[in-house]
């Protein structure tokens, strides 16, 4: 018996929780934050501290108080689990609770256990999953893995997989689901889309990587005839950029899973933001400015 078997199975109820903000002026140039957390229940605590070095990260843990899902009967393995997957779901489901109507494209990786794949699907929100395959040298790298994109094609089977990595391994994993897999970083022209791998029945039309106008619509035109569908992304665009692509998603594809929400999806949530579906206010001079 490993040593984690020992405990494993012990109980844990937690009944409510309370997190203590500490700091220290370590240097001038240091200010050092750290997080106590309190565990109460059956009227015993349990106390821990949370020493990441993101000084921000702790003052946003300690806003949202009373709102991480603690609470509950669990065993030290359940707990574990779950605090291991918390950082990926908790946003999600505090935003679904503000805005229970949303949509979502989830950037996948290694880490997706089966249990985190069951909760998304459970919700009937996630409309795409990233797996960016494509990407090198960037902070989003994300090496191909055959297990995670069978766990993820399976459990979440009316989703668009966008973006794998096709290697002899991945390959045959998802040509059983090849109508759902689609494409971003690889498409930057017409020429792309008829190079890849499969005919896709829908790419995403990323304005900023075809480069000028004339590329981009002629992937539209070109989309139109192939029947091939379209959708619309955006790379955190935070000036006109993004009101730019939200008019050129509302022309040509609105009721595709296009990724353009409003810039102010991309913060922590909030209430009051504009939901769908957005007015696009066309004028006959050009795009809007902001």
């Amino acid at each position: 018996m490993s040593l984690y078997d020992s405990v494993r199975e012990l109980s844990l109820e937690v009944e409510r929780y309370e997190l203590e903000g500490l700091e220290l002026q370590a240097r001038a140039d240091f200010l050092r934050k750290t997080t106590v957390v309190h565990l109460l229940g059956g009227g015993e605590e349990g106390i821990g501290e949370d020493v990441t070095y993101d000084a921000e990260e702790h003052d946003r843990q300690q806003a949202r108080g009373a709102a991480l899902p603690l609470a509950g009967s669990w065993t030290i393995a359940s707990f574990s689990r779950h605090l291991g997957e918390e950082p990926s779901t908790e946003r999600f489901r505090a935003w679904l609770e503000l805005y229970p109507g949303l949509r979502f494209k989830l950037d996948a990786n290694s880490q997706w256990t089966d249990d985190l794949v069951a909760e998304l699907a459970v919700t009937g929100a996630v409309d795409s999953v990233d797996f960016k395959g494509h990407y090198r040298g960037t902070t989003v790298d994300t090496p191909p893995d055959a297990a995670m994109y069978r766990r993820v094609a399976e459990g979440l089977p009316d989703a668009w997989l966008e973006d794998p990595a096709l290697t002899d391994e991945t390959t045959p994993v998802l040509e059983p689901h090849r109508d759902r897999v689609t494409w971003d970083a690889p498409i930057h022209s017409v020429a792309d889309i008829e190079a890849l791998l499969w005919p896709p029945r829908t790419v995403n039309v990323k304005p900023s990587r075809f480069g000028s106008v004339e590329r981009l619509f002629a992937a539209y035109d070109y989309c139109e005839a192939a029947g091939i569908g379209a959708y619309g992304g955006g790379q955190w665009e935070l000036g006109p950029g993004r009101r730019h692509i939200q008019l050129l998603a509302s022309l040509f594809h609105p009721h595709t899973p296009n990724d353009v929400a409003p810039r102010e999806f991309n913060l922590e949530p909030r209430p009051g933001l504009p939901t769908s579906p957005l007015t696009v206010s066309a004028r006959a001079t050009g795009f809007l400015a902001e």
